[in-house]
């Protein structure tokens, strides 16, 4: 079959190398790519939210599956986009419907969706420009850290955690009164800081069925022992460690679970990846937050170990007959490196020529920021290239994908090297 994946980054070069090794597929598309997926499929450059442009690709190539990346054409309504249109509502598409994007779409319905369905989560309440002195005696109310979300989609930069009340309350004017990240925080929620040790879950669902892909555990600061500003995530490792066997079990009954039926009985209609934010406070598991796509850079550890016909699954969630599949997962540990631009995340450089990539051996290059240009792979982004290695444990994989780290180069190149410290 011909298929096209939505995306530019890390996430959407991984799920494109998984679906190449299909022999179900026929052609492969990726809009717009990077220099990793060129290598694999044909880059068409066309915008993921550009749904009009996306439709005449879909026909021409006759596209019959279309894989959504990102967050931003799902909460904008693509999948629905497609089921309106007489013309391309044949085509398959993997991901939510506009009504169950709001998951990730708005802090505030993820919480509420949460509580209505007993699902556990930190306390909240949240407030628009308005009630800005009710948002401050909240906050007076609360013990310190004080975590403050932007309602609404902010590239993965508006959640602010503060230890001091008179900040948390400055920042809280900023976002509401003065806009700080846009329309995304004309509400903002303010909720009870959970102290734990965050993981993500992964579910595959076909608005029925649903199967647990292995768990994850991502690192967001850009300094080293989690330190300094919040990133799109600077590596990740798979399986959590501390994830065993009853853990996971509390995290079906109580979250998995819950949130299936929840999405049934509140008609979202939902096929795709859900992305479960979850933070292991004592013993329980509890959610941070719902993304309604794979993470990044979690898909780079995540997707490999899936040993199944990838392009199988796909069908089988676009089918609804994710219950006839049997998940079948490498035991084996798998680790990644992020390395990123120079600056990153705050104002960083791009056009920085990459060498070296031909030099890495027993590991997996994940291109996330990058493009072609004169015959080179240039950097164009801030999170620039990915190393995926396997291990018998994340001590051999981290030390695999260092070592291969090593051999790439670029001007200004950066990458943590303390990733597991916590474990």
């Amino acid at each position: 079959m011909n298929i096209l994946v939505l995306g530019s980054g890390g996430r959407e070069h991984t799920i494109a190398h998984k679906i190449s090794q299909s022999p179900l597929l026929k052609s492969l598309f990726v809009a717009p790519g990077n220099a990793g997926t060129a290598q694999i499929a044909n880059n068409v450059a066309i915008g993921v939210n550009d749904f009009e442009e996306i439709k005449l690709l879909v026909l021409k190539e006759q596209i019959e599956l279309v894989v959504v990346g990102p967050e931003d054409p799902l909460v904008n309504g693509i999948h629905d986009f497609f089921l309106n249109d007489p013309e391309i509502k044949h085509v398959k598409i993997i991901g939510p419907q506009k009504a169950a994007a709001t998951l990730e779409g708005s802090k505030e319905f993820a919480k509420r969706f949460m509580m209505d369905h007993g699902i556990p989560t930190a306390a909240y309440q949240s407030f628009t420009s308005d009630k800005l002195d009710e948002g401050f005696q909240f906050l007076e109310s609360l013990n310190p850290p004080y975590v403050l979300k932007a309602d609404g989609l902010a590239a993965g930069k508006g959640v602010l955690i503060l230890n001091d009340l008179e900040v948390a309350k400055k920042e809280l004017k900023s976002m509401l009164m003065d806009a700080k990240f846009g329309y995304a925080s004309s509400t903002v929620v303010i909720e009870e800081f959970l102290d734990g040790i965050e993981l993500s879950c992964f579910v595959l669902t076909d608005g029925e069925n649903y199967k647990i892909l292995p768990t994850a555990k991502d690192y967001k600061r850009i300094g080293e022992g989690d330190t300094g500003l919040n990133t799109g995530g600077m590596g990740a490792i798979s399986p959590v460690p501390f994830a065993d066997v009853d853990f996971m079990q509390k995290i079906e009954e109580q979250i998995v679970k819950p949130t299936i039926n929840g999405l049934k009985k509140d008609n979202l209609p939902y096929v795709g990846f859900i992305f479960i934010g979850l933070i292991k406070v004592g013993d329980a598991p509890k959610v941070i937050e719902y993304n309604v796509r794979m993470g990044d850079p979690e898909t780079e550890v995540v997707i490999p170990r899936i040993k199944n016909d990838f392009v199988e699954l796909l069908q089988a969630m676009a089918a609804g007959k994710l219950d006839e599949v049997e998940l079948e997962i490498d035991k084996r540990t798998a680790t990644t490196v992020m390395a990123v631009s120079r600056g990153y995340p705050e104002a960083y450089e791009k056009g920085k020529t990459i060498t070296g990539i031909e030099k890495v051996k027993n590991a997996t290059v994940f291109h996330a920021g990058t493009k072609w240009e004169n015959g080179q792979v240039v950097t164009n982004g801030g999170r620039v290239i990915a190393i995926t290695s396997f291990g018998k444990d994340y001590k051999e994989a981290l030390e695999n994908s260092y070592q291969n780290m090593e051999k790439l180069h670029f001007e200004g190149i950066y990458y943590r090297k303390d990733l597991g410290f916590d474990l």
